[in-house]
């Protein structure tokens, strides 16, 4: 907007507002003619700083209207007939006006389908019944607001005051009676419906709410009720909510340039900050509780958050995104309300402040996504050992366990055959030799079984296959297992662990006994292996435990090693398992 339109305007409208004034004076009293020029001059006020400052928004070049509408309406008091009719029948535009600045607000549009019908059906009152009235009305009957005027109307057929009343008592139940109400109704649904921060924003349509609900009541009191009380009371108190109204829209409009002006206050605040505290700072910048913020993974091509975990940006809903770059390469995808559409600017200025916190962000994002790449290897590998140990497992079972056990049997059969006639004895007693040996062969085979995968583990469950697993111990273990069923993984990761504690117990604790106690804490799976040894265990690299550590931290997990020297070795594992 240029400065000598705004000047143009501004000079328009103290003059429109000085005639007003002198209009009015002889039928209305001096402070109710102030009142009724100072509303008008605040909308054309209003409506002349929002052009100027968001000129491609249409609520500015509205507001200048409304001004110029509410400032004209009371020239129809005007001793002069072409003004009286004139601004008799276009005098209530400036109210529908206001309606339509309220409902376009904060776009300068009337979208949705319900407001633009309410908004047609106000114009279409505002004009039809004073236009109706003017035609009956001769100069002989009093009007309301008016009182009883010499003046005719230029348009006017007949004259019948009867009629020209009924038209304007119709007027007010239409459209200060129904159609407010449902002004008051639609505004209600939109505080509703609207997103968080758009509430925010749409606090001024309360005002507007307030003051259509007050003025819908001063006319219904002033035209049916009392028109002295409305007139002494009521007057003041819809004067203050319509005079409210521009100044409200306006500080909505001008909301996002003021956070536009704070933006380099962000430059400070996100200096050091990580990803979760860059999120934070943003949101409060724009006044998005609900804002996200997604990095740019080159080597994966694809949008992360600030924990490296895959992002799908929104398409619709209520959401948008802006995308943000570094010299042409995606940076940054900023998830925010569709309001923030509106002010692109502001965004892109925020995401501007935020650009070197934004850059140390995405590093930190795309090693995180590289962490969880490794954790869902180790993950995938402890699945395959766990996979491959099934079936070594099967094959022993299935194959040399099998073949040794059919063997024993057939070199019984062969004993028992020499046995029934004269059998050399050096022969019996090397059958003999062979049979305790495959057997014993078998039993070490179904050992090395157990300890590659007992099969009772995925039968029976966790708790079985440690019960086995402690008769074969060599002193007393007090088990206490929970007896539910967990995931294949947890239940094998939990079965090792206790393996390896119990077999270090044997090897070096020197204990004469051991607990196992296994349970749910917190969402976690809880294995404590206990022993009365001498303590003094340190893990080190390449052994048992380290192995075993690795497993439990590839489930997300930790595994801990408590032993004092002199009383004995605690080992803790904590598995999610949830």
């Amino acid at each position: 907007m240029s400065r000598w339109l705004a000047v143009v305007l501004g000079a328009a409208g103290v003059a429109l507002g000085i005639a007003a004034y002198y209009a009015q004076i002889n039928a209305l009293n001096s402070p109710h003619a102030v009142a009724q020029v100072a509303v008008g001059w605040a909308y054309l006020v209003a409506g002349i700083i929002a052009w100027d400052r968001r000129p491609a928004n249409r609520m500015g070049r509205l507001m200048v209207v409304t001004g110029f509408a509410l400032l004209a309406r009371q020239l129809r008091y005007s001793d002069n007939a072409f003004l009286f009719t004139v601004c008799f029948i276009l005098g209530d535009l400036g109210y529908a006006l206001v309606g339509h600045s309220a409902l376009a607000y904060p776009t300068g549009r009337v979208k949705d389908r319900a407001e633009r019908a309410l908004v047609v059906a106000g114009y279409t009152a505002v004009l039809v019944f004073p236009v109706l009235a003017a035609l009956f009305y001769g100069g002989t009957s009093p009007l309301l607001y008016f009182g009883r005027l010499s003046r005719n109307s230029l348009i006017n057929v007949t004259d019948d005051g009867h009629v020209v009343e009924l038209l304007q008592k119709a007027e007010v139940v239409v459209f200060f009676g129904v159609l407010a109400t449902l002004f008051i109704v639609l505004i209600a649904r939109r505080l509703w419906l609207a997103t968080p921060r758009m509430r925010q924003i749409l606090a001024p349509l309360l005002v507007a709410a307030v003051a259509a609900g007050l003025r819908a009541i001063f006319e219904c009191v002033f035209t049916f009720v009392d028109a002295p009380f409305a007139a002494d009371y009521l007057f003041w108190w819809q004067f203050v909510a319509l005079f409210a109204l521009p100044l409200a829209l306006l500080a909505g409009l001008l909301q996002a340039r003021l956070a536009r002006a704070g933006v380099g206050d962000l430059v400070v605040e996100v200096e050091h900050a990580g990803p979760q505290e860059l999120r934070d700072a943003l949101a409060r910048t724009l006044g998005d509780p609900t804002l996200e913020v997604a990095f740019w993974l080159p080597e994966r091509e694809t949008y992360a958050d600030a924990r490296g975990r895959p992002v799908e940006l929104p398409g619709d809903g209520g959401r948008a995104v802006t995308y943000l770059d570094n010299d042409g390469e995606p940076l940054a995808a900023i998830v925010h309300d569709s309001s923030l559409l509106e002010e692109p600017k502001l965004v892109r200025a925020a995401g501007a402040a935020a650009r070197l916190a934004l850059e140390n962000a995405q590093l930190q994002a795309e090693t995180r996504a590289q962490l969880v790449q490794v954790k869902e290897s180790r993950v995938r590998i402890v699945a395959a050992a766990d996979e491959e140990r099934k079936r070594i497992e099967r094959d022993l079972h299935d194959g040399a366990q099998q073949r040794l056990a059919a063997l024993a049997l057939q070199l019984r059969t062969a004993q028992r055959r020499l046995g029934s006639g004269e059998a050399d004895p050096a022969v019996e007693e090397l059958l003999e030799a062979a049979v305790l040996e495959l057997q014993a062969a078998n039993e070490e085979l179904r050992e090395l079984v157990r300890g590659v995968y007992p099969a009772i583990l995925t039968e029976e469950g966790l708790a079985a296959a440690l019960e086995s697993l402690a008769l074969r111990n060599p002193f007393p273990i007090e088990l206490d297992v929970l007896e539910c069923r967990l995931p294949a993984r947890i239940e094998a990761t939990a079965y090792f662990v206790t393996c390896e504690g119990l077999a270090n117990v044997v090897k070096h604790a020197h204990a004469t006994k051991a607990s196992v106690h296994i349970g749910r804490q917190n969402g976690e799976l809880a294995v404590e292996i206990a022993d009365d040894g001498v303590g003094g265990a340190v893990p080190l690299e390449n052994s048992g435990l380290s192995g075993l550590s690795d497993r439990v931290e590839a489930l997300g997990g930790r595994l801990h090693v408590v032993s004092p020297i002199g009383a004995g070795t605690r080992l803790l594992a904590e598995i999610p398992c949830e």
